[in-house]
């Protein structure tokens, strides 16, 4: 084994959490990316998927949340939502499913890490107080009553037996993000007047009874723990005082080996699952105030920490005894063996986008074409894919790919590592394509990691990177290439709206690239539903200027998930960023904008801004493709011809370098 970093002595140094001896202090908190081909189960790409970091030298792999059996009366129909469901039957009285436990428990042990597994009741359905539980739906629960209660309690010895009989290492009762524990914790949703609600000690009664019960189930066979939210950020929610407080007394129940901590909003700001907008590890002081508390408890500290440094940091300051990097191991699994061998430079950095885990709470598509995605990592959801077709090439080619985008890079990057001779043109005098751009905006600086992580990588293989150049047809064929790869991306979308062509009419790509002159007023006019619009606004009243956003349907950013739209918004309305919705531009005539209503038809006319900007999205630039394609015979070249990424058909960074994996997998 190579020997440990001096930078990291103390995060690569092992700890014990009750029962459980773990090698290092790095954890894989659980997390439901949904990487198992059947929702919920433990199969071969759910065992790929979270073992890979324990073999990158994840210590803690917490996988996948169980849920548990819910009491039901008779002829309900089991419910499934998006994040979660109330069902009868619980997943681990499947058959089969203690012996894939086992299987997943083998493989992660044999690569001398541990396995904590979370058992919850994450659904809308049951609660301490019939009131809403998630400010993002308008569901109103049952509230339990004693014989039910009764009930939910008992599920929980019962399903930390069969997971003990798989060979788990600890059990954690998910007590955060709007489960079940959570409302009877939570005064905003606990106004109950019985014996399980009211001040602190009796809203910890129903979390105490059930960490009792599986207490005398496991005895000293597994670890036990919780993980729970260090303060809530709605209204009525309790603060770090009152979490303190609560966890006091939990801890008199003198069951906890580890708590698992982190800080946010299921759907507000902040988000509990931390995007690019947040501080790395900003909530730290609420680990360090458990820390001070809780003697003899270990302190498992999660929230936005994507860094190796930030991590031995917080062990250093006593905000912690684990850290929780899970975004990091999805973006790179071996992270963490990288860091312990001084590789820092060779991390793949998660850039804090959230499309891991946003995606999976997302009910637009059927569970069938859902798997885990990342956005920098394309083994993501593909893991069994590229463990069967990755493979080092027979016979090295020559690959000319133009565009330094996502999708060009990541061809570039992989047909190198497989030992292909690459050069890649990029036109402008950086790579990074719209990733660069993005990157400019208020919170988006650590889209810039993806880029350095491609250069570093491209480097490392010897990959000819010319800037500042544009190749014609001639200069392509020049390179003598075996495959030609166009990654040309794609160009903003120009409306054939009336008056569009004005002076006072540019583009926000033009303005997050510093080239358009703005005026004190600014209008961004949206046909885009993602981050764009939210970004190119965000970007030019943080100059300042006063803007207002006119999107055509009925709310800006309908496809950001829920753990990012609140902060996203909350940087809007902190900089007073007027938002204008259900309107199309018809026309433009001088300083005055016409507007369709896009329900009814209403015409609606604004005048007084100086600058109008178009976020229209974008189309594909795909004529080098076309160009090659009509000449290649005339050139007497049979080139392989790929059309990749943005160029095919823009689509987010995720689609972008998936694709690009797989045409320099082809090669």
């Amino acid at each position: 084994m190579a020997s440990v970093s001096t930078s990291y002595e103390r995060l690569f140094s092992p700890i014990d959490v009750g029962p459980m001896r773990v090698p290092n202090r790095i954890c894989e908190t659980t997390n439901t990316i949904g990487a198992a081909q059947m929702p919920g189960f433990v199969d071969d790409a759910f065992i790929a998927h979270h073992s890979a970091k324990a073999r990158g030298g994840t210590g803690w792999i917490g996988g996948e949340t169980f849920l548990l059996n819910s009491p039901m009366p008779a002829e309900a129909a089991d419910e499934f939502m998006p994040g979660s469901g109330s069902f009868r039957v619980p997943i681990y009285a499947m058959p089969g499913f203690v012996d894939n436990l086992r299987k997943f428990c083998d493989v992660v042990h044999a690569a001398g890490s541990v396995v904590v597994c979370q058992l919850t009741y994450l659904n809308f359905t049951l609660a301490a107080s019939s009131l809403p539980l998630v400010e993002a739906y308008d569901w109103i629960p049952h509230e339990l009553d004693e014989g039910e209660i009764a009930q939910i309690i008992g599920t929980y010895p019962k399903a930390a037996a069969e997971f003990m009989k798989a060979g788990v290492d600890g059990i954690e009762i998910h007590c955060a993000h709007e489960t079940l524990p959570q409302t009877f914790l939570s005064p905003a949703t606990n106004q109950r007047t019985d014996g399980w609600g009211g001040g602190t000690a009796a809203r910890t009664k129903f979390l105490s009874e059930v960490l009792v019960a599986v207490k005398q189930t496991i005895g000293d066979g597994m670890a036990l723990g919780i993980r729970v939210n260090g303060q809530e950020s709605r209204e009525g929610g309790y603060d770090l005082l009152e979490f303190r407080e609560m966890m006091d007394h939990v801890a008199g129940s003198k069951t906890l080996d580890f708590v698992n901590v982190d800080v946010g909003h299921s759907w507000g700001s902040p988000s509990y699952v931390q995007p690019s907008y947040y501080g790395h590890a900003i909530y730290r002081e609420v680990g360090k105030a458990l820390k001070a508390d809780l003697e003899g408890i270990a302190i498992l500290f999660s929230g936005r920490v994507n860094d190796p440094g930030i991590a031995e940091q917080l062990l250093a300051e006593g905000c912690a005894d684990l850290v929780g990097m899970t975004r990091a191991g999805i973006a790179d699994p071996e992270f963490a063996n990288k860091a312990r061998e001084g590789r820092v430079s060779e991390i793949r950095r998660c850039i804090g986008c959230n499309r891991c885990i946003g995606q999976t709470i997302r009910n637009d598509a059927p569970d069938m074409f859902k798997k885990p995605t990342c956005s920098v990592n394309p083994e993501v959801g593909n893991e069994l894919h590229f463990a069967m077709t990755y493979k080092p090439a027979e016979e090295r080619r020559r690959l000319v790919v133009v565009g330094g985008g996502p999708a060009g890079l990541e061809t570039a990057r992989v047909a190198a590592k497989r030992g292909h001779d690459v050069v890649l043109f990029e036109k402008a005098s950086q790579l990074g394509g719209q990733l660069a751009l993005a990157a400019r905006a208020p919170g988006r600086d650590a889209f810039d990691d993806f880029t350095l992580f491609q250069q570093a990588e491209l480097d490392r293989y010897a990959v000819d990177v010319r800037l500042g150049v544009e190749p014609g047809l001639d200069e392509i064929l020049a390179q003598a290439p075996d495959a030609i790869a166009c990654a040309t991306g794609s160009r903003p979308r120009w409306p054939d709206t009336p008056g569009v062509e004005g002076a006072n009419v540019v583009q926000g790509w033009d303005v997050l690239a510093g080239n358009a002159e703005l005026g004190d007023r600014v209008a961004v006019v949206s046909q885009e539903d993602h981050f764009e619009t939210p970004n190119v606004a965000d970007y030019i009243a943080e100059t300042g200027r006063n803007v207002e956003i006119f999107h055509k349907w009925t709310q800006i950013g309908a496809q950001i998930d829920r753990y990012t739209i609140g902060p996203v918004m909350t940087q809007l309305a902190e900089k007073d960023v007027r938002i204008h919705t259900g309107l199309r531009l018809a026309g433009l005539n001088g300083g005055k904008m016409e507007f369709v209503s896009s329900f009814g038809g209403r015409t609606h006319a604004f005048d007084g801004f100086d600058t109008v900007v178009l976020v229209y999205g974008s189309v594909p630039d795909a004529s080098l493709y076309y160009a090659l394609r009509e000449n290649q015979h005339a050139a007497g070249t049979s080139a392989q011809l790929f059309l990749v990424g943005s160029a095919w058909v823009p689509r987010p960074l995720a689609e972008a370098t998936l694709h690009g994996a797989k045409v320099g997998m082809e090669i």
